[in-house]
C-alpha cells in the first residue's frame, strides 16, 4: 500500500518536471528561431547550448522549491517564485555559456525575453489547471451550502479560498462596514453591502449559513453582529481565532464553530510574550490539580518550562486525566501525580520533600449554595487543610506560597467567602516571620468552570429550557480560565514583600439575565419565545452584586496592567492560632456545628450572612409574577 501511495505521488511530480524541462527547451529553441536562423551555431554547439540551458534551469527550479507545491493550488506567490527562478536561471545560463565560450553566439534577442517567456510557458498551464479544477469541483457540488460571509479582510479572503477548495460551501457574497469595498470582488465573490444591511441582503441572497470572519472584532462589534444574525433567523458560525489555530485547538479556517460567550464579554487575551521567566527551571506543586483552575495552572507551568510539576489532587479520575494529558502533550516534562488530601500533613510533607520553589494552592470547596449547608467540610477543606499545607511549606522551606482566593472573601456573606477569608488569615498567621513569600490572589467567576453558570445555562438550553436566573438584577464578574491562570502566574514576580494581596482586573460586571439571553441567541433560539427565562430567587449565600475591593486595603497598580496589589490587613497571629486550634478540636466532634459557626464569626468579624436575602426574594417574586403575566 505504501509503495502504491508513493508511486501515486511521484508519478505526477515526475510528469511536472518533464513538462517544465520541455517548456525550457521549447522557449530556448523558440526564441532562437524567432531571432533568425542566420548565423546559427553548428548543431553540436546548439545542442551543448540547449543542454546548459535545460540543466541549469532544472537545478534552479528545484532549488527555489517549485516542486513542493501543487498545481491544484497555484497562486500569485507561485508565479512570483517562477519569476525568481527564471531570472536566476538566465543569469546562471549566461555565466555558464561565457565559461563554455558559447556566449558570443547567443543573440540578446534570446537572453532578454527568455525570463518572461519562461514564466508565461510555465505559469499558464498551472493557472489554467487550477481554474479547470475549481470549475469542475464547483460543478460537481451543485448541492453546496450557500454561505454569506461577514467581513472582507484577510481572514475572509483566506476563508473564501478554503471554501472554494472544500466544495461543500458556495459563497454568495460578502458584507463589510468599509463602504469603499462595496461592489468590489474578493476571490470572485462580490461585496454586497454593509453588515447593518444583513437582514435585507440575507433575504435577497437566500443563504443557508452566515459565517463571521471577523477575528479581531471587539465585544461590542460581536454583540451587534450576533443581534443582526439573530434577526435573520439563520444559523451562524465564526472562523477560529489565529491563537486557537496556533495552539492546535483548531486545524483550519473551515472548522467553523459557534460564537462563544467569551467573544461577547470583551475579555482581552493576556499577552504571553514575556512568559513567566520566574518559573523556568523551577519545581512547582499545584493542589487541586484536577479542578478547573488547578489543571490550567499545571498546563501553563509545564508549558512555561518548570523543571518539575507535582499534581496534588484528592479526586482520582481528574488526577488521572490531567496527568495523562500533560504526559501526552509534554512527553519531556517531569510530571508527578500525587493522590492525597491537603489536610494530611504527612502527604503534604512527602509532596514537599524534594523542595518546592512554588506552591499554588487551588484546592478548595467552591460551590456557594452547597457550602451553606456544609459548614464543617468548608472549614476542614478551605481553612484547616490550607493551614496544614502552609505550615508544612514553612517547615520544608518552600520559596513561594500562592493562595488562590476569591472576591467573595471581601465582606463575605456566605460560608464560601468567610471560609476563604479565614484561609487568607490562616496563611498569614502560619507564614508570619518565615522565609516563605505569601501571595494571595483574588478574582471573580471564571467561565466554564465546573458547576458555574455557563455550563448550567448550556445544559438547560440543550434541554429546551427554561433557563433559570436567580434574580433579574444579579451581576457577576467573569474571566476565562486561561486568563485567570495566566495572571496568577504573572503575579508571582510582582512583589518583594513577605506577603502581598493581588486582585485581578475583572473588567465590567455582567448582568446574568443578559448572559442567559445571549447564550440562547447564540444557540439559534429566541429568549422568551423559543426558550423561557425564569427567575428563581437568590440561593442561600448569594449576593446580588460582587465586591472586588476592601476599603481597608490600599490598592495600587503593578507592572502588569491587569493586576492590582493591596496591602494586607494586619493579623494577630497568636489569636488566630488559638482559633485554628479550636476549629480543629470542633471538627473532631459530631455536635460541633453550632460552635463552628460561632468560631467562624469570631475569626472573620465582617462575615454577615445573607444581607440581600429579603430584598432579593421580593424582587425575584415580582419578576416571576411579571413573567407569568407575560
Amino acid at each position: 500500500m505504501k509503495e502504491n501511495a508513493g508511486a501515486s505521488v511521484l508519478l505526477p511530480r515526475l510528469l511536472i518536471v518533464v513538462h517544465d524541462l520541455a517548456m525550457v527547451a521549447f522557449v530556448w529553441l523558440g526564441l532562437r528561431w524567432l531571432a533568425g536562423l542566420a548565423g546559427a551555431p553548428p548543431a553540436t554547439a546548439l545542442q551543448l547550448e540547449l543542454l546548459i540551458a535545460v540543466l541549469t534551469q532544472a537545478v534552479v527550479l528545484r532549488a527555489v522549491g517549485l516542486y513542493q507545491g501543487l498545481w491544484r493550488f497555484a497562486s500569485l506567490p507561485d508565479l512570483a517564485n517562477l519569476a525568481r527562478a527564471a531570472l536566476i536561471g538566465v543569469l546562471l545560463i549566461v555565466a555558464l555559456l561565457f565559461v563554455a565560450g558559447l556566449l558570443p553566439d547567443v543573440p540578446r534577442r534570446v537572453l532578454f525575453p527568455y525570463p518572461v517567456a519562461l514564466v508565461v510557458m510555465l505559469g499558464m498551464p498551472r493557472v489554467l489547471y487550477r481554474l479547470w479544477k475549481d470549475f469542475r469541483q464547483s460543478g460537481n457540488n451543485a448541492d453546496a451550502q450557500r454561505v454569506l460571509v461577514l467581513g472582507a479582510g484577510r481572514t475572509a479572503e483566506t476563508l473564501l479560498r478554503d471554501l472554494r477548495t472544500d466544495g461543500r460551501y458556495q459563497p454568495v457574497g460578502l458584507l463589510d462596514d468599509q463602504r469603499a469595498l462595496k461592489g468590489a470582488k474578493i476571490q470572485g465573490v462580490p461585496v454586497l453591502g454593509s453588515i447593518d444591511e444583513l437582514p435585507y441582503i440575507a433575504q435577497e441572497t437566500a443563504p443557508k449559513l452566515i459565517v463571521i470572519a471577523m477575528p479581531s472584532a471587539s465585544a461590542a462589534e460581536m454583540q451587534r453582529v450576533v443581534t443582526l444574525c439573530d434577526e435573520t433567523g439563520l444559523p451562524f458560525r465564526t472562523v477560529p481565532r489565529l491563537s486557537d489555530m496556533l495552539s492546535g485547538k483548531s486545524g483550519s479556517r473551515l472548522e467553523l464553530s459557534e460564537v462563544r460567550i467569551e467573544d461577547l464579554l470583551g475579555r482581552k487575551p493576556v499577552e504571553f510574550g514575556a512568559r513567566y521567566e520566574a518559573l523556568v527551571g523551577k519545581r512547582v506543586l499545584v493542589t487541586g490539580a484536577g479542578g478547573s483552575i488547578g489543571s490550567e495552572l499545571a498546563r501553563q507551568c509545564v508549558a512555561a518550562g518548570a523543571a518539575r510539576v507535582v499534581l496534588f489532587e484528592r479526586a482520582e479520575l481528574p488526577l488521572v486525566e490531567i496527568t495523562d494529558e500533560l504526559r501526552r502533550d509534554y512527553p519531556e516534562a517531569d510530571v508527578e501525580p500525587m493522590l492525597a488530601d491537603c489536610g494530611d500533613p504527612t502527604a503534604c510533607s512527602i509532596a514537599l520533600a524534594q523542595g518546592m520553589d512554588y506552591v499554588f494552592h487551588a484546592a478548595a470547596c467552591k460551590q456557594v449554595p452547597m457550602l451553606e449547608g456544609q459548614l464543617r467540610e468548608a472549614l476542614r477543606n478551605n481553612v484547616t487543610a490550607t493551614a496544614t499545607l502552609a505550615r508544612m511549606c514553612r517547615e520544608r522551606g518552600v520559596g513561594n506560597f500562592v493562595l488562590i482566593s476569591t472576591d467573595k472573601a471581601i465582606a463575605p456573606i456566605n460560608v464560601l467567602g468567610a471560609s476563604k477569608r479565614f484561609a487568607e488569615l490562616a496563611c498569614q498567621s502560619e507564614l508570619d516571620g518565615s522565609t516563605v513569600r505569601l501571595s494571595i490572589v483574588r478574582f471573580g467567576n471564571v467561565l466554564d468552570s465546573a458547576g458555574s453558570v455557563v455550563p448550567l445555562f448550556r445544559k438547560q438550553i440543550a434541554a429546551g429550557g427554561p433557563v433559570t436566573v436567580t434574580h433579574p438584577e444579579v451581576t457577576r464578574y467573569f474571566m476565562t480560565i486561561p486568563e485567570a491562570c495566566a495572571l496568577i502566574l504573572h503575579s508571582v514576580d510582582l512583589f518583594a514583600e513577605p506577603c502581598a494581596v493581588f486582585a485581578l482586573d475583572m473588567g465590567r460586571p455582567v448582568a446574568i439575565r443578559e448572559l442567559a439571553e445571549q447564550m440562547i441567541r447564540l444557540s439559534g433560539k429566541r429568549p422568551g419565545i423559543d426558550i423561557a427565562v425564569s427567575y428563581t430567587g437568590l440561593r442561600p449565600g448569594e449576593k446580588l452584586h460582587e465586591i472586588l475591593f476592601h476599603p481597608d486595603e490600599r490598592y495600587q497598580r503593578t507592572r502588569h496592567p491587569r493586576i492590582l496589589q493591596a496591602k494586607p490587613r494586619d493579623v494577630d497571629a497568636a489569636a488566630l492560632q488559638d482559633i485554628l486550634a479550636r476549629v480543629d478540636q470542633l471538627l473532631r466532634r459530631a455536635d460541633g456545628a453550632e460552635a463552628l459557626a460561632t468560631v467562624l464569626r469570631e475569626a472573620v468579624p465582617e462575615y454577615n450572612p445573607h444581607p440581600d436575602a429579603d430584598e432579593a426574594s421580593d424582587a425575584a417574586g415580582q419578576a416571576r409574577e411579571e413573567g407569568s403575566q407575560a
